[in-house]
């Protein structure tokens, strides 16, 4: 296992993720300054804008659970960014794909997580729909933490392999 001190920490990936959050934060700020609950814009024919408000995880999972699940999601986002945040630091530079899924994924978590700790729900804006049928409104941390799945599916199948990392880590 690589040692720490031989690994720089990632600066450039931290910044990128707090980027994406100062993003996230601002579009969320933006659209409850200027919508009031259930508003819509029609942006495209398949296309709005909407302040929704969203007390579940994903897709409103448990959104009418009481209240307790705004702790626990809090709990888990701030348990997996911890760990990212981590997983981040402890990555080879060879390792760009998995680099920036998981600052995606990171830069997703703490913007919703930001969310939960500041209002008790998730402000998303984002709504697709066509002919009646309507994907859940999402905003752009839901947009990085999807963007970062699809990046770390991309380095399963096409990352660098074991032997190129054991090469790297022992010229480091």
């Amino acid at each position: 296992m690589m040692s720490l001190t031989k690994n720089p920490v990632r600066w450039s990936w931290y910044i990128l993720a707090i980027v994406i959050i100062v993003l996230d934060q601002l579009s969320k700020y933006w659209v409850q300054q200027s919508f009031f609950e259930g508003q819509r814009l029609n942006l495209l024919p398949i296309l709005d804008f909407t302040l929704v408000y969203n007390k579940g995880a994903a897709w409103s999972f448990l959104s009418d659970a009481g209240g307790w699940q705004r702790w626990l999601f809090t709990a888990i986002s701030s348990v997996v960014s911890v760990v990212l945040v981590v997983w981040i630091h402890r990555l080879v530079a060879m390792q760009r794909i998995l680099l920036i899924a998981l600052t995606l994924i990171l830069a997703g978590a703490v913007g919703n997580l930001i969310d939960r700790v500041l209002l008790g729900k998730v402000v998303d804006f984002v709504l697709f729909y066509y002919d009646g049928h309507y994907f859940p409104a999402f905003n752009v941390a839901d947009c990085a933490i999807s963007v970062g799945a699809i990046f770390m599916l991309v380095d399963v199948f096409f990352g660098p392999s074991e032997a190129d990392l054991q090469g790297q880590s022992t010229n480091e």
